[in-house]
C-alpha cells in the first residue's frame, strides 16, 4: 500500500509551495506519492513542458509527482484531470471531460457546488468520479453528505465512478490531513490501480472506500459535523466582511491560523 495526496497545488499555479517543499513536506507524512493538479489556465505549451519535466526532476523511486491539472469550466465548476498533461481549448464541462479522457487521464469534478448537481446529473458524458471530500472547500472536519448521495446516483448511470478524497492543498498553513491509500506494487501503475478503485481515503483512523458507499449512520454523523463547522466558518467569514468594511485589515498570522482550523 502507497500513501499519498490527491489535489494539490504548487507556485506553479496559486500554491505557496514550490516543488521540492511539497515533496519535503509529503515525505515528512510519510507519503510515496502527489498527484499534483494545478490550475491549467496558468500554462501556456511551452510553460507546461516546463512543469512536466520539474515534476520529473523531482521525482524518483522513493517519492513521484503524478502529473494533473484542474480545469476552470463554466458556472465555476472544476475538473481534475489526473494523468491529464494537455490544455483545453474550451470551458464547457462535458467537453473538457472528453477532452481529460481522450488523454487516457482521469476526469473528476471537483467540490462540486450543491446547486450544481442537478446539472451535473443532466450531463450526457459523466467523468470518472466526484470529489466527495475536499477539506478545503468541505472543511476538515466532515465532508457534505449531499455529495456522497449525488455520486450514487450517478453510478446508476456509470457504476464505475469513483469516490475521489482531494485536499485542495494551496496554502502552507493549510490542513492536509486527508490522505489516501493506494494498493499497487510501485508509484508507476498508481494511476492505474485508482482507475480500478484500488485505493481509500483516510483521515485520524477514518476509512472510506473508493466507491463512496458510506451507511446512513456515518452520513448523518458527517451532516452534523459538516453543519457545526460551517456555522463556525459563516461566523468568522461574516465577521471578517464586517472588518473589511470597517478598513480593518485582518492579521496574515491570524488567515494562518484560520486555515489551519478549517
Amino acid at each position: 500500500m502507497l500513501k499519498g495526496a490527491m489535489h494539490v497545488h504548487s507556485t506553479y499555479s496559486d500554491g505557496e509551495f514550490t516543488l521540492e517543499e511539497l515533496r519535503r513536506a509529503y515525505v515528512a507524512e510519510g507519503c510515496s506519492f502527489v498527484c499534483i493538479t494545478d490550475h491549467a489556465e496558468y500554462f501556456d505549451s511551452e510553460s507546461l513542458k516546463a512543469y512536466v519535466q520539474d515534476l520529473q526532476t523531482h521525482s524518483d523511486a522513493h517519492f513521484r509527482f503524478i502529473m494533473g491539472l484542474e480545469y476552470s469550466c463554466d458556472r465555476g465548476m472544476h475538473i481534475l484531470g489526473y494523468g491529464a498533461s494537455t490544455l483545453a481549448n474550451t470551458t464547457e464541462p462535458q467537453a473538457v471531460i472528453q477532452h481529460i479522457e481522450a488523454q487516457g487521464a482521469m476526469s473528476v469534478i471537483a467540490h462540486p457546488k450543491d446547486e450544481s448537481f442537478p446539472w451535473i446529473e443532466g450531463f450526457d458524458s459523466l467523468p470518472r468520479g466526484i470529489e466527495t471530500w475536499n477539506s478545503k472547500y468541505d472543511g476538515r472536519y466532515a465532508p457534505r453528505p449531499g455529495t456522497f448521495a449525488l455520486l450514487q446516483r450517478l453510478r446508476q448511470r456509470r457504476p464505475e465512478m469513483r469516490a475521489f478524497y482531494g485536499q485542495d492543498l494551496h496554502w502552507k498553513k493549510q490542513f492536509r490531513g486527508l490522505f489516501v491509500t493506494v494498493d499497487c506494487p510501485s508509484s508507476s501503475t498508481i494511476l492505474s490501480a485508482i482507475a480500478a478503485g484500488k485505493y481509500s481515503g483516510h483521515k485520524e483512523g477514518l476509512q472510506l472506500p473508493s466507491s463512496g458507499e458510506i451507511s446512513p449512520e456515518l452520513l448523518a454523523e458527517f451532516g452534523r459535523a459538516h453543519e457545526r463547522s460551517h456555522r463556525m466558518w459563516r461566523f468568522f467569514k461574516s465577521s471578517k466582511a464586517a472588518l473589511d468594511r470597517a478598513g480593518i485589515r485582518v492579521p496574515e498570522s491570524l488567515k494562518a491560523q484560520l486555515r489551519r482550523i478549517f
